[in-house]
């Protein structure tokens, strides 16, 4: 899920944007501490850490931590990004569904979701479903089906949000609960200029409290952060319950479970989960 936003000129340099995205979000003018602080942290990319990531997330996104039952997932859910689908919330008024369904027409020509390209290109930066609409639903829980949709679900989500998350989350010197509280942030407001993005709601934290690399106090960092997350969400009507952050993120904050080490009990939406 990506703030809505207009077009790119091409397909060609949407993804060349998308591609230095990466590099330049873990870019931030940090200082020498930098690089040392990156190794030293914990990664949410550990492959258990980053399976109670997908959990988590999906806890939010689709009431489940079944996430890996997402995949088929599609609904308009009214704000004002279009079709919502997929395990983190690819929407079509965004561009990162387009970006989706280009990769997967590129591993595989001809694919049922293939034919929808020129109506995905036309509706991004809008909720419009002109193009789309009525076979585009059941076209894309058919293709998740297919392995090679799902692996490019996989790599998509990996690319635009997990990796930038996790090497930001890093170079701040971040341990697995900052690395998840940034992708989950990611994966709400997109990273781009507007006030509402990543980068920005971490320039407004930024304001007022330092992270590890700076030398300053984790804690104190991440109760910064998340207080900057909670006022964009507020911005949005479509994201104005903010449990995701008050009684998850927030409450193994308290618990100073900085690794997100089971057992993790929370809430969202007033609904209790657990990991054990």
């Amino acid at each position: 899920m990506r703030q809505p936003s207009t077009p790119a000129a091409s397909p060609a340099a949407r993804r060349t944007v998308l591609a230095l995205f990466g590099a330049a979000v873990a870019a931030p003018l940090l200082g020498p501490a930098t690089a040392t602080a990156s190794v030293r942290a914990v990664g949410l990319d550990d492959p258990a850490k980053k399976e109670i990531a997908m959990q988590l997330v999906s806890s939010a996104e689709n009431s489940s931590l079944d996430w890996k039952a997402q995949y088929q997932y599609i609904e308009d859910i009214r704000d004002g990004r279009g079709y919502t689908a997929g395990i983190i919330g690819f929407c079509s008024g965004t561009g990162d569904m387009l970006d989706l369904v280009e990769l997967y027409t590129d591993r595989k020509p001809g694919n049922v979701l293939a034919k929808y390209l020129p109506a995905l290109r036309a509706v991004n930066g809008s909720d419009s479903h002109d193009g789309l609409d009525p076979g585009f639903p059941g076209d894309w829980r058919r293709a998740a089906r297919d392995a090679a949709f799902r692996r490019a679900q996989d790599d998509e989500r990996d690319r635009v949000y997990f990796g930038p998350a996790v090497r930001q989350g890093k170079a701040d010197g971040l341990r697995v609960l900052g690395q998840f509280a940034y992708y989950d942030a990611i994966v709400m407001h997109g990273d781009g200029t507007d006030p509402l993005s990543f980068r920005n709601i971490r320039r407004r934290a930024l304001r007022t409290a330092k992270p590890p690399a700076q030398g300053g106090d984790e804690v104190r960092y991440l109760d910064a952060f998340l207080d900057a997350r909670v006022w964009a969400m507020k911005q949005e009507e479509a994201h104005s319950d903010t449990s995701r952050v008050d009684t998850a993120q927030r409450v193994f904050l308290r618990r100073r479970n900085l690794d997100l080490d089971p057992p993790l009990d929370w809430k969202v939406y007033g609904d209790s989960y657990h990991i054990g």
